[in-house]
């Protein structure tokens, strides 16, 4: 069975869905799928053994020149790349009106998606010839385990959900494996961020513990901070600049991580590393980290300048 998955973004979500192939795999002999996904995150998907193809597309990047020339050109080397195989289901796990009017009703199969009742955006399920009910009080991670198994006809396990990559990415990694920590400072909202001043207590707060601290990066504004962050501490090591793959290889290796509301605190948790995730205006409610070892620390007032470094050593010292 060739098996087609829409799932475009975002890193979190993208993460989120492995699972659902580890059960796929597990339930059907011989199962293989292809996987259109934002360019971005291509190397995400390519993880998983089950994962043939990756089919990277740029809705992003091309709606800012849509109907440029070079653009033209990549959209209709995609929609040549999408229509030459015949599969035998395409599950649209995004559930958007772009994911769906955009590359769904491109590819050749029956297609799957949530009904209008569950979808993110209802009007997504018209362009579905399978609509399933997905109640929406689960975690993304069931939700899409569920969807999955409805579209494939098998029953959903009822054990947590293996992302089945850590194995792939724990391979080669460096002999301090296991001997550092990594500070996850940077992500896209301001209010998600923690002052720079609590993060650089927590530093100074371990400088007992014989754990050196990684710090990485991935623009310039960030590399600022994460040098801010490291000053006058020589157990804090600046990362240079890394692809997605060496960043989750240096996660792999980590004793344990600290995360504000990012991605790649969806990775860490992929991972199954001790991770604790602070969380101040954002609620993990049903998207936060799902995994082994994952602690939520939260504010108590929804922002995060209010949560003292002291509580989040607390968390450390308590694993």
């Amino acid at each position: 069975m060739r098996v087609l998955i829409v799932k475009t973004s975002s890193m979190g979500d993208v993460l989120h869905t492995l699972p659902a192939l580890t059960d796929a795999m597990q339930a059907i002999a011989g199962i293989r799928f292809d996987w259109v996904v934002e360019e971005g995150f291509a190397q995400i998907p390519a993880w998983h053994e089950a994962v043939d193809r990756v089919i990277p597309v740029a809705l992003r990047r091309w709606r800012k020149a849509w109907f440029s020339a070079p653009v033209k050109a990549e959209r209709r080397a995609f929609r040549e790349t999408l229509r030459a195989v015949h599969y035998d289901a395409v599950i649209d796990a995004q559930g958007l009106v772009k994911s769906a009017a955009l590359v769904t009703r491109l590819a050749h199969g029956l297609k799957h998606g949530m009904d209008w009742q569950t979808a993110r955006e209802p009007l997504a399920s018209l362009f579905y010839n399978r609509r399933h009910h997905i109640a929406k009080q689960q975690h993304a991670v069931e939700r899409t385990r569920e969807l999955f198994a409805k579209s494939l006809g098998y029953r959903k396990p009822q054990t947590q959900g293996d992302y089945a990559i850590a194995k792939h990415l724990a391979t080669n990694l460096n002999a301090d494996r296991g001997q550092y920590a990594v500070f996850l400072h940077a992500t896209t909202r301001d209010d998600k961020h923690w002052p720079e001043a609590n993060w650089r207590e927590l530093i100074s707060l371990l400088a007992e513990s014989g754990v050196r601290i990684k710090l990485p990066w991935g623009a310039p504004h960030e590399e600022a901070r994460a040098k801010r962050l490291a000053q006058g501490f020589d157990y804090v090591d600046v990362l240079p600049r890394m692809s997605l793959e060496e960043v989750a290889r240096v996660l792999a290796g980590a004793k344990y991580v600290v995360s504000v509301d990012t991605g790649l605190s969806h990775l860490t948790a992929a991972l199954d590393r001790p991770n604790i995730t602070l969380y101040g205006p954002t609620d993990p409610g049903l998207i936060g980290g799902y995994g082994k070892n994952q602690t939520e620390c939260r504010s108590a007032n929804k922002s995060l300048a209010s949560l003292p470094a002291s509580t989040v050593l607390n968390q450390l010292l308590s694993k």
